[in-house]
Formats: structure tokens, C-alpha cells, sequence
């Protein structure tokens, strides 16, 4: 369903318990990502929780309406709430969904009752590893030039971020499936405009490090050990720098972690968002 937030009309859908808690799923990937996936995953959580999926401004079947920033998208997601009658929300974000996702809380910080950040990272310095990582990949169609016009937010069409993504999507999974990955790329509503946004005017500007110790909500933060993106360590400083946050790794599993371990995934998060640690997996991680 549609509604005009903040003049915009975004894309949403409301499932699970009428009573529940609600929680708000961040995609990732503007101008790629849109929240069908998220909806597929997590419908199971809606026997307890209220669970809210839509696509943010210029992504999926959302207007495309500028500005897309950061700021933008934050005030969008708090506008939702409101509309929808909450009053705190648990916000679960997941790689880029998971930059708004802290941006979010930091702004609205009396809005949030619990923070989940999956494969995610404080900063952009993410950036040069993934570079680094996509290069020593050696998969057929990856450069350094397309690489860096990708990350620099200079794609030139819809077809050519079909294909930049294309040529990236084997880094995603470990037990990669190119009959899946084509199905997946050939469902994808591609907004270049919003990911050049996204990368060439929001992104140098993040880093929210410095302010991770004003966080004050319970925390969870998840990574994938073989994450090429958003590498582990990112998912660590975050944990390490947020009081009482809980950070679990995924040993065999990269940035596709929902997907790929998505019972697992799912039963963390009921765990943490009942006050029950999952015994010899999530831990407590952070500065003294």
C-alpha cells in the first residue's frame, strides 16, 4: 500500500501481531534494494511482533522524489511511525539499511526501544576493503574503473547498474547459484539516480563513530566473517563502542547471512529482543 510521507509516496506493508511490538526493517541498497526480501524472511517473527517493511524514497516501488539523503530518509522513517500510530519502535537495518538505521537513532533517539544492525558499519572506510576484496575476487567484469564509478555513485543508467551489480553479485553468497542470482536480478526495480545519490553525496560525508556512545537502546549487531562489503571488523567496532551492545559473527557466512542462516538469524533475534542470550553465541562486547 501507498502513503504520501513527507510528500512522497512511499511504499509499505504492516504485518504479524496486531498488539506486538513493532519493528521497522531498513533495506539495504538504495536504488537497488526494495523490502521484499525482508518481508519473505521475517514474516515468521509476526506471531509476536508488528512488523513494518516498505521501500524508502527512489527505491523499489517507492516515488522517485529527491532529495535522497540521509537526513531525508531518517525524517521518512520517523513520519511512518506516526502515521502508523507508534510510539517506539524496535529499527532493524541491514548494511546500508543499517547506516539510516544508526543515523536514525541517533536523531530520534526517545523513538527506539531496541536496535538490530546486521553486516553493517559506522563509516565509509568500509569502501577500500570492499574495493580491495572485489580485485582480488578476479570475477569476469569486475575493474578497478567500474568499481570505483560504482562506489563513487557515477553510474551513468539503469542498465548499467544492472550490469555493475551483475558483475558483483557472486561475492554476495558462498554457495553461489547463477539461475537464482539471475531470477534475482531480473526482479530488481533499479533507480540509479537514488544510488548515485546514495554513494556520491551521502556516504563521504558518514561517520557516526564518534557518536556510537550516545546510544543508549539495546543493541544487537550481527557480520559475516567472509563479508566482502562490510567486513566483520566494522560489525566489531560498532558492538565495541556501544555500551551492552551483543555482536554475534557468522563464521561461514559473508554479507547473504539472513538468507543463508535464516533460522539462526531469526532465533538471535528472538532471543535478544526477549532479554535471553543465546548461551556461547552472543556475547557482550565493549570498551570498559
Amino acid at each position: 500500500m501507498l502513503a504520501e510521507i513527507n510528500g512522497c509516496d512511499l511504499y509499505y506493508e504492516v504485518h504479524g501481531k496486531e498488539s506486538g511490538q513493532p519493528i521497522f526493517f531498513i533495506h539495504g541498497g538504495p536504488g537497488l534494494g526494495d523490502c521484499r526480501a525482508d518481508a519473505d524472511t521475517f514474516t515468521q517473527l509476526g506471531d509476536q511482533y508488528k512488523l513494518v517493511f516498505f521501500d524508502m524514497r527512489g527505491s523499489g516501488r517507492s516515488e522517485d522524489k529527491d532529495p535522497y539523503t540521509h537526513k531525508q530518509w531518517t525524517e521518512d522513517i520517523d513520519k511512518l511511525r506516526e502515521h502508523l500510530g507508534f510510539n517506539q519502535i524496535t529499527i532493524h537495518g541491514s548494511s546500508y539499511g543499517g547506516f539510516i538505521a544508526l543515523e536514525y537513532v541517533l536523531r530520534y533517539p526517545q523513538n527506539v526501544s531496541h536496535v538490530l544492525l546486521n553486516v553493517t558499519a559506522a563509516s565509509n572506510e568500509h569502501h577500500y576493503l570492499a574495493i580491495e576484496n572485489a580485485l582480488n575476487s578476479h570475477l569476469p567484469g569486475i575493474n578497478h574503473d567500474m568499481l570505483k564509478r560504482l562506489f563513487n555513485g557515477e553510474v551513468a543508467s539503469n542498465e548499467e547498474l544492472k550490469a555493475m551489480y551483475s558483475a558483483i553479485l557472486p561475492l554476495y553468497s558462498v554457495n553461489f547459484d547463477s539461475v537464482v542470482a539471475q531470477k534475482k536480478v531480473d526482479s530488481i526495480f533499479f533507480h540509479y539516480a537514488t544510488h548515485n545519490a546514495a554513494f556520491h553525496e551521502n556516504l563521504v560525508q558518514f561517520d557516526v563513530r564518534d557518536r556510537l556512545k550516545e546510544i543508549k537502546a539495546p543493541v544487537l549487531v550481527t557480520g559475516g566473517k567472509l563479508d566482502w562489503v562490510t567486513p566483520a571488523i566494522y560489525s566489531e567496532e560498532i558492538a565495541k563502542n556501544i555500551v551492552g551492545a551483543k555482536l554475534f559473527i557468522f563464521e561461514e557466512n559473508g554479507h547473504s547471512v539472513i538468507r543463508e542462516k535464516s533460522e539462526q538469524y531469526i532465533s538471535i533475534l528472538r532471543n535478544f529482543l526477549n532479554e535471553q542470550n543465546v548461551k556461547g553465541e552472543i556475547k557482550n562486547v565493549h570498551n570498559n
